[in-house]
């Protein structure tokens, strides 16, 4: 029979991980105490929440959630940082960040986004995305097109018509009509 903190680690796991639109599994090793702080604020501030978890309790966990997971991805000294989606790109930033990688304390193993299991490359990958307000001005930046081409091309008639006029008053100017 599991202990009682066993089984309440578990609820308290499952509880989180459903809520969670995303998560990013690392392995997380040899990080001091200042290493380990200053990743998990910058976490927070986005959002993200972290743990450490025992492998054993983790699968178990994500087994329920329907996510069959490599014995290579729960080995070791593990922590699954997790959130809503954008939480989860944020973190998947941090852990392929430049002074993260220097360090190689930290490795993404696998990752979740919006229910779909993703391996270590996909779940890298996640670091490529822009974030939500430079994917919105994308969008926004495409439905302008359009429009802008429209009114840059009505413009171009009245204008063109003008230079034509101006060209010709400067020639009947200077035949002295």
């Amino acid at each position: 029979m599991p202990n009682v903190v066993n089984r309440l680690v578990v609820q308290e796991l499952t509880h989180e991980f459903k809520a969670a639109e995303g998560m990013v599994i690392v392995s997380w090793g040899a990080l001091n105490a200042v290493e380990n702080e200053t990743l998990r604020d910058k976490l927070a501030e986005k959002g993200c929440k972290l743990t450490l978890v025992r492998n054993s309790l983790a699968r178990l966990v994500l087994k329920q959630q329907g996510f069959e997971l490599g014995k290579d991805v729960l080995a070791g000294n593990t922590a699954i940082a997790y959130g809503k989606a954008e939480a989860a790109l944020h973190a998947a930033k941090m852990f392929t960040a430049a002074d993260v990688k220097k360090a190689g304390k930290v490795k993404i193993r696998a990752g979740v986004l919006e229910g779909r299991l993703l391996d270590a490359n996909d779940a890298t990958a996640l670091a490529d995305v822009p974030d939500r307000k430079t994917l919105e001005g994308m969008l926004v930046s495409c439905m302008i097109g359009p429009p802008r081409s429209l009114v840059s091309l009505v413009n171009q008639v009245p204008s063109s018509l003008v230079r034509v006029l101006q060209a010709r008053a400067e020639q009947l100017e200077k035949a002295g009509v």
